[in-house]
């Protein structure tokens, strides 16, 4: 992941990003809006905080090809800035990310409260949890896994064995070897991370599963806020839920969470969302 995350200087606020060795049809959102973020970063002052993050998708990416991230400087103040990250290939408009910096200062603070969950370090690993499902979600098994999952829960797949329902889910989350001191990579980490699970609870919701259910789902936009510094090579807690589905499409919310129960960032993500049930 880090490799993706250090993106190519390719001319003045233009960035050239890579694919990772293993990939999926599409370019992974997760991974370009992380490639995005960053790219928008690399062009304010490090003093200067992200507080939000707003993508849209236009079209799936390539990933045979190189991405070609492209910096537009929207504001610059002492304790603002503005950045719009537009994501090409071949001159066709994959995504547009729009980040702002804020240096807010001290003021109120609070936070709800983090669910009750066990502790990640007696949960099981999701290599674990897709021991016989190797046929059910191949796509889950073979995919590159930089970040260590631990869920609180049964995922969707365990749910669906036991004919069961949840209207969240609770997953640890931490990368798997040591990041870089640079809150840039740490962010981008939790960006890339925002994109897995957040369409989950939608499924489970009504007892669905991928690999066992007919479903079609695509991520049409993404946000997140930023609340407070994280440390991603330490456990954070990613807890999600849907709010409402309809109209074929689904929306995700979700809280980041630091290992002292302080919320880190907000994700909300909208995603059109399909079941086709099978015929009898």
């Amino acid at each position: 992941m880090l490799a993706v995350l250090d993106l190519r200087a390719a001319g003045e606020d233009a960035f050239l990003g890579t694919h990772p060795s293993k990939n999926p049809v599409r370019t992974f959102g997760g991974q370009m809006m992380a490639q995005a973020f960053v790219a928008a970063s690399r062009t304010v002052s490090p003093t200067l905080p992200p507080n939000a993050l707003s993508v849209h998708f236009i079209a799936g990416g390539d990933p045979a090809k190189d991405l070609e991230f492209t910096v537009v400087r929207l504001r610059d103040e002492r304790r603002f800035a503005n950045r719009r990250v537009d994501v090409t290939q071949d001159g066709t408009l994959l995504t547009t990310a729009f980040v702002s910096f804020l240096a807010g200062g001290s003021s109120l603070e609070h936070s709800i409260a983090m669910p009750d969950v066990a502790a990640p370090h007696g949960l099981p690993k999701i290599s674990e949890l897709l021991v016989g499902f190797e046929e059910t979600v191949p796509l889950f098994v073979e995919a590159l896994k930089p970040i260590e999952w631990r869920y609180t829960n049964d995922p969707a797949w365990v749910m669906r064995t036991k004919g069961e329902r949840l209207p969240h889910n609770r997953v640890w989350m931490k990368t798997e070897e040591p990041m870089p001191d640079d809150p840039v990579l740490h962010r981008a980490a939790l960006v890339y991370s925002s994109d897995t699970t957040v369409l989950d609870s939608i499924i489970t919701t009504h007892g669905l599963s991928w690999g066992f259910d007919r479903i079609f789902a695509v991520t049409i936009n993404h946000s997140v806020w930023f609340h407070r510094p994280v440390v991603f090579d330490d456990w954070v807690l990613y807890s999600t839920s849907s709010p409402v589905a309809a109209d074929s499409r689904g929306l995700g919310t979700g809280h980041f969470f630091d290992p002292v129960g302080n919320v880190v960032a907000t994700v909300v993500q909208e995603g059109i969302v399909k079941h086709f049930p099978a015929k009898d």
